[in-house]
């Protein structure tokens, strides 16, 4: 194919794409109208099947398949920084030296992490009655770990931080989300269709079907994909340094 045959390709696509974007961007409802359809008919949803948080809806029942995706990507970026970050055969280990901190950033540090951590839990346990779910409370509780890195040292952060428990942590978080999909599959139902258990009672921690399952399962993976990556980038920064710089006087 030549690369004039290409071009036209190309062309042709684009425009073609151009026109429905357009067409899509003309029968929008106008800014500041009272006519939302997609907004009701997912608020609709979300109170049919028990779920407070309607954006907890839309994530995890309503278009679940898309956060599988989402899901995917994080765990896909993960895996290539744990590649391409990992130890090669021209670095070595130095014992990491301790970081002057002022005193009172490490007390603020110690005190903050323990709020933090429990914060972040509770945002992933209440994503499907309150704003929040398992993206924001996993990125919350993983960050708040490393507060022990002000608060301490890297070695203490090392210590409650094992980076391989955080990496099956990762996988199985991965793995349950797929195996609730399954199921729906294998009760005669849709993949990751809100068929497999009882909707509950509104506005509690057991309402909303798979919800709260498929909303734990992302928080899992994001808290431990997150624990991953800054080990990785802190494990350069800190302790992996080229061979001959180590051996150097």
């Amino acid at each position: 194919m030549s690369r004039r045959i290409r071009l036209w390709l190309v062309a042709v696509g684009g425009a073609g794409l151009a026109a429905l974007l357009v067409a899509a961007c003309l029968d929008l409802p106008d800014f500041g109208g009272d006519r939302h359809p997609y907004g009701d008919r997912a608020v609709r949803e979300a109170l049919a099947r028990h779920t407070a948080n309607t954006v907890a809806s839309v994530n995890f029942d309503q278009r679940a398949f898309d956060t599988l995706g989402e899901m995917i990507i994080l765990f896909s970026a993960v895996l290539g920084c744990v590649v391409l970050l990992r130890q090669t055969r021209d670095e070595e280990r130095a014992r990491p030296e301790p970081e002057p901190v002022a005193r009172p950033v490490r007390r603020y540090a110690l005190i903050v992490l323990p709020v933090a951590l429990l914060t972040g839990l509770y945002v992933i346990v209440h994503g499907q009655l309150s704003p929040g779910g398992g993206f924001q409370g996993g990125v919350v509780a993983a960050t708040s770990l490393h507060l022990l890195y002000l608060g301490a040292d890297y070695r203490a952060l090392e210590r409650i931080r094992p980076v391989g428990l955080y990496e099956v942590g990762d996988a199985v978080a991965a793995s349950a989300y797929l195996v609730t999909g399954v199921a729906g599959l294998i009760g005669g139902s849709a993949f990751l269709a809100n068929t497999l258990l009882p909707y509950g009672t509104f506005n509690t921690l057991s309402s909303g079907g798979t919800v709260p399952l498929l909303n734990a399962a992302i928080g899992m993976e994001v808290a431990c994909a997150v624990v991953v990556l800054l080990a990785r980038f802190l494990d350069q920064a800190v302790e992996i340094e080229d061979s001959k710089e180590v051996r150097a006087p």
